[in-house]
């Protein structure tokens, strides 16, 4: 074979191999979507992750499954997004756990990067979460709950799905704003966190608004604060943080869905797209409402932000409060 022929033979493999890429790309999706939800079934993330799979369905012409891959504070499931092939078939559904307080306490030990491994599709939600207390507990407010506090250091106990999580995080980051100590009781699982709250065997819980909602509603929990940047309209009496004199408590949690690094950017688009439809049909929005949640769209680039804004944060969190897993 002469140069010249090797060279054509070698473009002409080159450019079926491009029209073969991007066929496969115009033809996306042509089988079910994966969605992994890093967290068990019933939670906030969990909503929000169904609602996307049942909608954006609808607008992809394709089946999107929602695989619950819990564990690590939601660390085990982002990895396995991590590392899955970037064609579009894989999805995560990405907190401000995931991809803020988890590479702040975690460190060089998680076995993903919040940037570098993921291609960011679009943020869905964002959410409040609410420090709540058990009845027995005797504030009926922030203010009497501080100065019971500060009187008996240790002696309050609040509940986290696991040592390093969001809910331990944010907690620690008040008590140190605050200047008082609390007790923290770590269990392996929002889950299990909530059942010990709600019967009474510690004092506190922080979790997300649309999990806690029905709890404070019907009065088997007190809500005393929302982290969010302004009241919920869900809990119009309850103060914000910053309210309360602690902005630096900063706003509340998110939900977004992203894609391994090298997902092809018109993969991305189509997504987004179609993401973007499915939230603005009126069920889509009126369940995300009535769970206390807030539709933020955007585009990739938005999203990206928003993660790096969330792993600032949270690095400082992290030193401020000594929060560290060895």
């Amino acid at each position: 074979m002469n140069t010249r022929h090797f060279l054509t033979t070698i473009a002409c493999a080159a450019a079926l191999a491009a029209l073969g890429t991007a066929h496969a790309q115009a033809a996306y999706p042509n089988k079910p979507v994966k969605l992994i939800v890093p967290f068990g079934p019933g939670g906030s993330t969990d909503l929000a992750a169904r609602l996307v799979a049942e909608f954006a369905s609808r607008e992809l012409g394709q089946q999107i499954v929602v695989e619950n891959k819990a564990g690590a504070g939601g660390s085990t499931g982002m990895e396995f997004v991590a590392r899955a092939a970037p064609d579009g078939y894989t999805l995560g559904m990405a907190t401000v756990s995931t991809h803020g307080s988890n590479p702040a306490v975690y460190g060089s030990k998680l076995k993903y990067h919040p940037v570098k491994d993921f291609a960011p599709v679009t943020n869905v939600a964002t959410t409040p979460s609410v420090f709540a207390v058990h009845p027995s507990t005797p504030a009926t407010d922030m203010k009497q709950f501080l100065a019971q506090a500060k009187a008996n250091p240790r002696k309050f106990s609040f509940a986290s799905p696991g040592t390093g999580s969001l809910g331990h995080a944010n907690i620690e980051h008040f008590a140190a704003l605050a200047k008082i100590e609390l007790l923290h009781v770590p269990y392996k699982g929002a889950g299990q966190a909530m059942n010990d709250a709600l019967a009474g065997q510690v004092n506190a819980i922080t979790d997300n608004l649309p999990s806690a909602l029905p709890h404070i509603k019907g009065g088997k929990l007190r809500a005393l604060a929302v982290l969010s940047e302004q009241r919920s309209p869900a809990l119009p009496d309850v103060p914000t943080y910053g309210e309360l004199g602690f902005p630096q408590m900063g706003g509340g949690g998110w939900f977004g869905v992203v894609a391994p690094a090298g997902t092809p950017p018109a993969i991305v688009a189509k997504l987004n797209a179609a993401i973007h439809k499915a939230m603005k049909q009126p069920e889509f929005a009126r369940k995300m409402d009535e769970s206390g949640a807030q539709l933020i769209p955007g585009t990739p680039a938005d999203f990206a932000r928003q993660i790096e804004q969330a792993m600032a944060r949270y690095e400082r969190v992290s030193k401020m409060a000594k929060i560290q897993i060895d």
